[in-house]
């Protein structure tokens, strides 16, 4: 107790604080405060840890202490600081640990009072204070980390006081030596090595703005940012770094702004500052290096990092951690990306959409590599002026997988199209990009040669140079290469086929949706959005339309019926998306082979699409439907898959809320419904979940549609358009996530649970689901073209085939095989590359990597003398 005495009487000696006699009455009154404090907190709390919340307001004591005169509850910290810096750290830690428990209150309680106000006597020294705090003056005493004593709390006091009192310049001076002390500079790079708290860096980054900002601080004075040691600090200081000082100035002072972002939006104030520090710096200027730094983050790879070190016990712990963007940057970015809103140009908003899809990659048990900086640049977007930021985030609807994000990229949207007047699908059906393509092309001239962007499908875009002479040429020609300036168009353009490639696939996939959009158009909208939009006209022209209901085929530069005969578009007043369920079964069957004998490979499953017309059992159940239950589903393949199609999904876990099932919901708003797949857990003693407690596997229940107020509806009043899409959807999910198609799993998965295994072998070559029959469907048609034609059949669920060794059963479903005449096992587990052979074979349709693996494994088998695949090898 006397060296907790002396330290409080040497540390309030040398401030302008009350000094109180250590032998008078006032003394010992705070000596018995602070006791009942102690007694109070811990008589009814076991563990304390630094993160528990203390009940302070319900002492008595904290109260009075709490309102007493500042000199007064200066002179209680002061003593506070004075026990706390006495503390002895034990050799071994236990949280029950009384003496622990009891500098666990002296701290909390520490950081309870700085929080209250306390008006500071003039000539307070800070640093001092600080150094105290620390007990950074004592070289013989071990020091504290910064995370161990409530520096956020000091900061917040120096700020009150700020704004109360203001700051002179020999004030200002006083903070900056706890700036430029190295534990605070090393908080404020935000080392990864010595960062104990994004808190602490955070804080330290205030001050350092408080004493830029005051009229105290010299104005010729402008402190350099601190990025720290991380992937983006290194990308903006090394480039900061060869500027001239006075424009390296204006810059940090930009990046001291932006670092102050918070919440999820920006505040107008926040805005307006950024505007002026933008307009001092240059636009032009200013936007060439952000878009430069946007681009180089967004190229950045999301790394893996194995680390490891000695344990007490001699033995070695290694632990996986992945990096993307340091986490401390995470603010600067996201007040960068809000900076931006002002700005509208292409590769502005381009660069920003590039980010944001970066920022929700999935890092391995972390989630979203940076969702902060992602919801961001989604804001951003969508403060954009025009279309263009619409049509990025409706892009970006179907590459970024997470709920929330799905949600606010969907608010955002629905409202734009409210200030249109239009519907969400009508917006993004607008803002559809077009990239100055005609007919699918786009030409740029270099002198005298052509360079021309050709669209060629889905997801594929090309470039191809072109002689004075018309002569194609297959290499840049040299004169561009020497040239900056053809050589920068040239980047342009090979930037714009990416841009091509990625958006002509999400417009295959919003034209997908568009049958529970009940949606329709008059021939001059169609035309423009459509039929001679530059990018999407090369999806819409291999897609069947109806013309007053009248199906029909845009080919040879006109409307054509199933027979290829003209169909008038003059009185046409309504045009809309055709379903197979709009024609009869002889109707659908003749647009097939009108489409095979025009060798048109639809971008979408149209004219085969699967059908899933109401069972005499789901009349029976009456509001739900069991045709799509009891599968076994690998349940993060499930979510993805969910979130591409529309449907809102939480994983389950073992160790969430104490449910044992969730409901996976796609909202229906054209019809005023909500569909609900009901999924279970799946209970059993192998643990069968990842380090987080995500269970792998999940199994389906029940189908049910619900109105908006969540009551039931009837599955004989569901429409057979909406009842046969969201089937088809679920079909997808079990067709693609099943354990039963994975041919590793015919001993019932890694742990070889019977229960597994039976559904297994009742999956893999079981009865064929819709999706299978249809795949069944098209092999008929594809076989007598085949070189295999000879060697393959087809024989109820199976497609056989005739090697040189053995039959073979290839189940048309699970793609899983069975060697005849024993059915024994085969397990072939597909290769992730395109098969050569399956690639020459025309398809009717894009997008059943299913069919794609049965010809694969068809062919193959036809020729076994030709496997060399030791692992397959040892099977037959």
């Amino acid at each position: 107790m006397n060296a907790i005495v002396e330290r409080f009487k040497c540390f309030t000696y040398q401030l302008p604080v009350k000094i109180i006699d250590p032998e008078s009455p006032e003394f010992r009154q705070i000596e018995e405060s602070l006791l009942r404090i102690e007694e109070h907190i811990m008589a009814d709390i076991t563990y304390i840890y630094s993160s528990t919340r203390l009940p302070f307001k319900e002492c008595p004591d904290y109260e009075r202490i709490k309102k007493a005169p500042s000199d007064e509850k200066l002179a209680f910290i002061c003593y506070i600081i004075s026990k706390a810096n006495s503390y002895k750290p034990p050799h071994e830690y236990h949280f029950s640990s009384q003496e622990l428990k009891r500098y666990y209150v002296l701290i909390h309680l520490l950081d309870s009072l700085m929080r209250t106000r306390i008006d500071f006597p003039s000539g307070f020294s800070f640093n001092y204070f600080f150094h105290y705090l620390y007990h950074f003056d004592d070289v013989a005493k071990e020091k504290f980390s910064i995370t161990d004593r409530p520096f956020v709390a000091l900061v917040m006091l120096i700020e009150k006081h700020i704004k109360r009192c203001g700051l002179d310049a020999k004030e200002a001076q006083d903070l900056m030596m706890i700036i430029q002390h190295e534990d605070i500079r090393r908080e404020i790079g935000g080392s990864d090595a010595h960062s104990q708290g994004e808190a602490v860096g955070k804080a330290a980054k205030k001050l350092q703005r408080l004493i830029m900002d005051s009229e105290g601080n010299d104005s010729a004075e402008i402190l350099p940012y601190e990025f720290g040691s991380g992937v983006a600090g290194r990308i903006f200081a090394d480039e900061l770094d060869t500027l001239p000082e006075e424009q390296r100035n204006l810059w940090y002072l930009y990046f001291h702004h932006i670092a102050t972002a918070s919440g999820g939006k920006p505040a107008q104030k926040f805005l307006t500052s950024a505007n002026t520090l933008i307009d001092n710096i240059s636009i032009t200027e200013f936007k060439r290096r952000t878009n430069t730094w946007l681009s180089a983050l967004a190229q950045l790879k999301v790394e893996e990092k194995n680390t490891v070190f000695k344990l007490a016990n001699g033995k070695d712990y290694s632990y996986r951690t992945y990096e993307f963007i340091e986490s401390h940057s995470f603010n600067l970015l996201k007040g960068m990306l809000w900076s931006l809103s002002r700005f509208h140009d292409n590769q502005t908003l381009k660069n920003i959409a590039l980010l944001t899809e970066k920022c929700f990659q999935k890092v391995p048990e972390q989630g979203p590599a940076a969702a902060s900086v992602g919801n961001a640049g989604i804001y951003t977007l969508a403060q954009s002026k025009g279309l263009e930021g619409i049509s990025h985030l409706s892009r970006l609807k179907l590459r970024i997988r997470q709920n929330n994000t799905q949600k606010l990229i969907q608010k955002y949207i629905e409202e734009q199209a409210a200030k249109q007047g239009i519907t969400p699908a009508q917006i993004e059906e607008i803002a559809a990009p077009d990239f100055a393509l005609v007919n699918g092309e786009r030409t740029e001239m270099f002198d005298d040669y052509r360079l021309v962007l050709r669209h060629t499908g889905v997801g594929a875009a090309e470039l191809q140079w072109y002689k004075p002479d018309d002569n194609p040429q297959k290499s840049v020609p040299a004169f561009v290469k020497n040239s900056a300036k053809h050589s920068a168009k040239l980047k342009k353009l090979r930037d714009l086929v990416k841009q091509v490639k990625q958006a002509s696939t999400s417009q295959r996939d919003r034209i997908d949706r568009l049958y529970l959009e009940q949606m329709s158009w008059t021939p001059e909208s169609f035309s423009k959005h459509y039929l001679n939009h530059g990018l999407v006209s090369l999806i819409a022209r291999k897609l069947i339309w109806n013309l007053d209901g009248q199906p029909a085929l845009y080919n040879n530069d006109q409307w054509q019926d199933v027979h290829g005969k003209p169909v008038a578009l003059d009185t046409v007043e309504t045009i809309t998306f055709w379903h197979p369920l709009d024609s009869n079964a002889d109707q659908v069957l003749a647009w097939r082979d009108r489409l095979d004998q025009l060798e048109i490979r639809q971008p979408i499953k149209q004219a085969y699409r699967e059908i899933y017309i109401l069972t005499d059992a789901e009349i029976n159940t009456r509001v739900y439907s069991n045709r799509m239950a009891a599968h076994i589903l690998k349940q993060h393949q499930f979510n993805s898959l969910a979130a591409l199609r529309g449907w809102k999904y939480s994983l389950l876990g073992a160790y969430d809320d104490g449910r044992d099932g969730e409901i996976a919901r796609k909202q229906l708003p054209a019809y005023n419904m909500q569909a609900q797949f009901w999924i279970n857990e799946i209970l059993d003693d192998n643990d069968s979940f990842n380090d987080v407690g995500i269970w792998y596997y999940v199994a389906t229940d029940q189908l049910r549609f619900v109105d908006a107020n969540d009551e039931p509806i009837a599955m004989v009043d569901i429409p057979p358009l909406v009842l046969s899409e969201v089937m088809r959807d679920l079909d997808l999910f079990v067709g693609v996530a099943s354990v039963g198609n994975d041919p590793e799993w015919q001993d019932g998965g890694p742990d070889a649970r019977p229960a597994y295994r039976d559904y297994w072998h009742s999956y893999s070559f079981g009865d064929l689901t819709e999706v299978a029959k249809t795949r069944k469907t098209v092999l008929e048609r594809l076989l007598p073209r085949l070189k295999i034609r000879d060697k393959a059949v087809i024989e109820g669920k199976f497609l056989f085939v005739t090697g040189t060794r053995h039959t073979y059963k290839i189940h048309i479903g699970s793609g899983n095989i069975l060697i005849a005449p024993n059915d024994r096992y085969l397990c072939i587990v597909p290769g992730r590359g395109k098969d050569k052979k399956v690639e020459q074979v025309f398809l009717p349709f894009e997008g059943d990597h299913g069919l794609s693996i049965v010809l694969s494994k068809a062919f193959m088998l036809a020729e076994d003398n030709k496997i060399t695949d030791e692992t397959i090898l040892s099977q037959l």
